[in-house]
């Protein structure tokens, strides 16, 4: 169950099948920023100064345009779904895939294309596909025993995923074009969990990512992750987050600014920050995590 509620408005609707938009009109208002905040999913403004909340949904993804959240419901025996609200008409529903288990929506630059992770029935990941007024479901890759976890767009036309030990490309027509050792790319230094995401600078020379250095933090029960960059001629890599914080939650635009939430000691509250390629940081959320953003 999801509870939608506007800032500014006390009114709430509960629906047991769906989300439900409150009535307040959207119209001008430019959600640039999508993020959660422990219970609930915030849609907001780059100021923040207008926004909307959605109770009880998680796994967050903006539209490029600003203009519609996907976003995973579950049900009380534990199956996952992905929908799509739209924030200016305020109708929703939920992507028509044919499985139980699907979560975590990316969505292509040009906003036609919905990208998600789904259990196939030979208990693999895959990825899933969908066009954006939700028809054409296909599932990439569908009858190998690969596991493609954290898809994300390369471009418009091809995604890629990884198995914890390789990166994989695949074009929209499923077939699998390019396999990189992950441990090939940045080395031999990094942890790598099935968490943790990829993402190519719009240029294809870079390759932005998180990961756990196997750091300790003092406070922290986790091992630290951070956010690095890796220069894919020079083969160097570099931090983008600064030392001490520890950031799992990373997303990168189209237009290559670096969205990830992280956390500072006593680790107990989660800031969003954007940085770009050359790892200039601004903080833009002083309490979220698990941001994703519009194109500008």
């Amino acid at each position: 169950m999801a509870l939608i509620t506007s800032c500014g408005n006390n009114k709430s609707t509960e629906n047991d099948d769906k989300a439900v938009l409150d009535t307040v009109s959207l119209s001008n208002k430019n959600f640039a920023l999508a993020y959660q905040d422990g219970d609930k999913i915030v849609a907001t403004s780059i100021d923040t100064m207008k926004q909307i909340s959605f109770g009880g949904a998680t796994d967050p993804a903006i539209s490029p345009d600003g203009n519609k959240l996907a976003y995973t419901l579950s049900d009380s025996v534990g199956n996952r779904s992905v929908w799509i609200a739209d924030l200016e008409n305020k109708s929703q529903g939920k992507l028509q895939v044919n499985g139980n288990n699907y979560y975590g929506a990316v969505w292509s630059a040009d906003g036609n294309n919905i990208a998600f992770s789904v259990f196939n029935n030979q208990s693999v990941w895959k990825i899933g596909v969908i066009k954006a007024d939700n028809s054409g479901y296909v599932m990439l890759d569908s009858t190998s025993k690969i596991n493609a976890f954290g898809p994300n767009w390369k471009n418009e036309k091809e995604i890629i995923a990884h198995d914890i030990d390789n990166l994989y490309t695949f074009n929209l027509s499923g077939k699998l074009i390019d396999t990189k050792s992950i441990k090939g790319l940045i080395g031999n230094a990094y942890y790598i969990s099935s968490s943790n995401n990829f993402f190519y600078s719009k240029d294809g020379k870079k390759l932005i990512f998180n990961a756990s250095n196997g750091e300790v933090l003092d406070g922290l029960h986790d091992r630290a992750e951070a956010v690095y960059i890796l220069d894919i001629a020079s083969k160097k890599v570099a931090p983008i987050s600064p030392k001490g914080v520890h950031a799992p939650f990373l997303f990168v635009t189209a237009d290559d600014r670096i969205f990830y939430s992280g956390e500072e000691k006593p680790y107990t509250r989660s800031k969003i920050y954007v940085a770009d390629l050359n790892g200039n940081i601004k903080t833009v959320v002083d309490k979220g995590s698990n941001p994703t953003g519009a194109l500008k």
